[in-house]
């Protein structure tokens, strides 16, 4: 749930950033602004997966430059009428919408994403190594043998 809300508030703030850069894409209060970053958000994660792989042979041959031009698609579905108070104004604006609302929903899921990697410690009870300089790593290979989450139910 909390990833939800996370990313609702970024798509949201995204689309906000977009109302003010964007000439051409207007809300007309907090709650169609809401209620667009909502709408947004839920056609990210179900119908542009599927407009992705319906269009796949015009991503491969443009290089992947329709893919915003799906995302503009999306805005200006959201745009055109099914949300009272938030107004896009034709494809260009849905374009250089999209492409706004992108670079700020990644800055922004960018500094709230956990860092879901292990975090290995090892100790050199070894005199005869020179310590390595600051910001330097040594390989090693092993396993792991107990996640520190099996740990803390113990």
């Amino acid at each position: 749930m909390k990833d939800f809300i996370v990313r609702w508030a970024s798509t949201t703030f995204a689309v906000l950033i977009a109302t003010g850069v964007v000439p051409g894409i207007t809300f007309e209060n907090l709650g169609a602004l809401l209620w667009a970053g909502l709408l947004l958000g839920i056609l990210n994660a179900v119908v542009r997966p599927v407009l992705l792989v319906f269009s796949l042979p015009l991503i491969v041959l443009s290089l992947g430059l329709f893919i915003p031009i799906i995302n503009a698609l999306l805005l200006h579905f959201v745009g055109g009428g099914w949300i009272e108070g938030f107004h896009v104004d034709g494809f260009w604006s849905a374009f250089f919408g999209a492409l706004v609302i992108s670079a700020v929903s990644s800055v922004i899921s960018h500094l709230f994403k956990e860092d879901r990697g292990v975090e290995v410690r090892v100790r050199n009870f070894s005199r005869e190594e020179p310590p390595l300089p600051p910001g330097e790593m040594k390989r090693v290979e092993g396993r792991v043998i107990e996640h520190d989450d099996e740990r803390e139910k113990k």
